[in-house]
């Protein structure tokens, strides 16, 4: 099943992220897609991490930010932790378990976690997400999925500590990888970069994606179009929506208080996705490769700091 005809996605259930729905695009072919998304009732749900459907953009104060520094950290270590596990033979079981333990030993819970499904899915059982190759995002650690030589996984991470959540993902390569994997890696981190270079006050959303989709498709890559960045704060999943393509000037304009992740998904073929049976794990439809990279940003009126970004942090 193609994932735009099914309110599935991660964090649908609040302010339909993971869809693009509320972005102006001049394209007629997304907008009739668009149009059949939100023909489909959103599903309200209330997770263990306050994650209420938001109707607005709340900005964050200098001191709410503050307080998600340290959450917001905690996601780059514990990356830096899982880094030298990635290697051939390690299961993704292996990795949640060890995340698991580490985020309990600093006083923080994993927000992924337990997350309520929508549409018949159960709800999300493992405590980060794992997307080998093919899978764009979503996957779901276990015994089975043993990393190989020559892959690519991303690892995404969401913390929550003293309420707040530090949200990140970094794609690692696997002992020896193939060259159009190395590019497609090097690309999506780079396209990660171009978009939160593309933040600035009252600039548009739209600039962000325009960056990414202008530099990923100038290096023969196609940007996932099904899932977005984020609103992030005491709510894991919140407006405003950050598609990682567009049109430069478009969209809502950015504001001192926004605090947001950006977390392109690139992929070697087509851009489209879809949906395996448990409702999670989202594909490309060709069966070719993906990377994402994320961080989570604040805007201040001073510029952008990038909250999950750590100097000294391994593979950022």
């Amino acid at each position: 099943m193609n994932i735009r005809t099914c309110v599935t996605s991660w964090g649908k259930q609040s302010v339909n992220f993971g869809f693009k729905s509320q972005f102006e695009d001049n394209n007629a072919r997304v907008e009739a897609a668009l149009h059949i998304i939100d023909t489909y009732a959103v599903v309200r749900q209330k997770s263990k991490s306050d994650d209420t459907p938001f109707r607005g953009i709340t900005l964050l104060s200098s001191r709410e930010i503050d307080a998600m520094r340290p959450a917001c950290r905690l996601s780059s270590e514990l990356l830096d932790f899982l880094t030298p596990m990635v290697v051939p033979g390690v299961s993704t079981l292996e990795l949640n378990d060890a995340a698991e333990e580490w985020t309990q030993a600093h006083g923080a819970t994993s927000a992924p976690l337990g997350y309520p499904g929508a549409q018949g899915a159960e709800d999300f059982p493992m405590s980060i997400c794992t997307s080998i190759n093919e899978v764009v995002c979503h996957g779901i650690p276990n015994k089975k999925d043993v990393l190989e030589d020559g892959d690519i996984i991303n690892i995404d991470v969401t913390p929550l500590l003293n309420g707040y959540h530090g949200d990140s993902s970094r794609t690692f390569m696997v002992g020896e990888v193939s060259p159009k994997a190395r590019k497609l890696v090097e690309v999506t981190k780079k396209a990660l970069w171009k978009g939160i270079e593309a933040v600035e006050v009252g600039g548009r959303i739209g600039d962000i994606g325009a960056a990414i989709q202008a530099y990923a498709e100038s290096e023969g890559f196609s940007v996932v179009r099904d899932f977005v960045g984020h609103g992030v704060h005491r709510t894991f999943h919140a407006e405003p929506q950050i598609p990682h393509y567009g049109v430069k000037g478009k969209g809502k304009k950015i504001r001192p208080g926004m605090v947001f992740t950006i977390e392109p998904m690139l992929n070697e073929g087509t851009h489209e996705v879809d949906l395996l049976d448990d409702k999670w794990t989202a594909v490309t439809q060709d069966g070719k490769l993906s990377a994402q990279f994320e961080h989570t940003l604040a805007v201040t009126k001073s510029g952008v700091e990038v909250l999950t970004y750590l100097p000294v942090a391994v593979a950022v």
